[in-house]
C-alpha cells in the first residue's frame, strides 16, 4: 500500500515516540504536579547520568557480568537438566518438586543469606540468584519442547531405522529450538532484575543496585536514578541481544 510505514521503522519509531512522550510527561508532573522530594526532573538524571557516566558505566559492567555468567549458567543447567527429565521419568519425577520450590523462592528473602554465606566480597551469591532466575524459564521452556515431537513423527523415523541419536537431531532437538529461544529471552530480563536485587541487599560495594541504594539513602535522588538509567541500559541490552540470537537461532532453524 502506498504511503504505508514500514514496519521496521515503526518498531524503532514506536518505544523512541513512547519514551519521548512518558519523559515529557514526567518533567511535566515535576514542574507542576504534586510530586515527591525524592522525584527529580528527567534533565536533572540526564545531567547526573552525563556527568558521572565513567563511573556509571563500571558499576554497569559489574551488574552486566553477575547477570550474564547467571543467564550462561542457569541456561546451560537448565538445558541438560530438561533433557534428562524428558529421557527418563524417574529424573522428571525427582527434579518437578525441586523446580517448584526454585520457582516461589522469594529473591528478596534469599539474596542476603548467599551475600552471608559467600562472603561480603564475594560475587558469587549475586551470580547464583541470577542463575535461579534465569534457571526456572529456561527448564520450563526447553522440557515442554521436547515434549512437543509428534508420536507419528518419531514412529516415521523409528520406521526408517533412525537411531536414537538421529531421531534427536532431526526432530527432537530442531522442535525444542524455538521453546529455548523464548526462555533464554525471558530469563535475560530475569537474570539483570535479579542481579540489580541483590546487589540492592548486600554484598560487595559495586554494582548498580548496590549505588542506587547508597545514593537514595544520602538523598543524593538525581543520582539515584541515574543509576537507574543504567540498570535499564543494561536490561535493554540483554533484550535486545537475546531477541537478535532468538531471530537468527529460528530463521536458520530446519521446517
Amino acid at each position: 500500500m502506498r504511503g504505508a510505514v514500514p514496519t521496521g521503522w515503526l518498531r524503532i519509531a514506536a518505544p523512541i515516540v513512547v519514551g519521548v512522550l512518558g519523559a515529557f510527561a514526567w518533567a511535566l508532573y515535576v514542574e507542576f504536579g504534586d510530586a515527591p522530594r525524592a522525584l527529580p526532573g528527567p534533565a536533572d538524571v540526564a545531567s547526573e547520568f552525563v556527568l558521572r557516566w565513567g563511573i556509571i558505566w563500571d558499576e554497569m559492567l559489574i551488574t552486566a557480568t553477575n547477570a550474564a555468567i547467571g543467564l550462561a549458567v542457569g541456561t546451560v543447567l537448565a538445558v541438560i537438566l530438561a533433557g534428562l527429565s524428558a529421557t527418563w521419568r524417574p529424573i522428571d519425577g525427582m527434579l518437578a518438586p525441586l523446580v517448584a520450590a526454585l520457582a516461589v523462592i522469594p529473591i528478596v528473602a534469599i539474596t542476603p543469606i548467599l551475600n552471608t554465606m559467600f562472603g561480603a566480597s564475594s560475587q558469587f551469591g549475586r551470580q547464583a540468584v541470577a542463575t535461579i532466575a534465569a534457571f526456572i524459564p529456561v527448564f520450563v521452556n526447553v522440557l515442554r519442547g521436547l515434549r512437543q515431537t509428534r508420536p507419528v513423527h518419531r514412529d516415521l523415523l523409528r520406521a526408517s531405522a533412525a537411531t536414537g541419536g538421529q531421531t534427536f537431531r532431526k526432530l527432537t532437538l530442531p522442535t525444542a529450538v524455538p521453546y529455548l529461544m523464548t526462555g533464554v529471552r525471558v530469563a535475560a530480563s530475569l537474570a539483570v532484575i535479579s542481579a540489580l536485587v541483590a546487589e540492592y541487599f548486600g554484598g560487595p560495594a559495586d554494582g548498580v543496585g548496590t549505588s542506587i541504594a547508597t545514593f537514595a539513602k544520602s538523598g543524593r535522588a538525581s543520582l539515584a536514578w541515574a543509576y537507574v538509567g543504567g540498570g535499564i541500559l543494561i536490561g535493554l541490552a540483554f533484550f535486545l541481544v537475546t531477541a537478535l540470537i532468538e531471530r537468527i537461532v529460528t530463521r536458520h532453524a530446519p521446517d
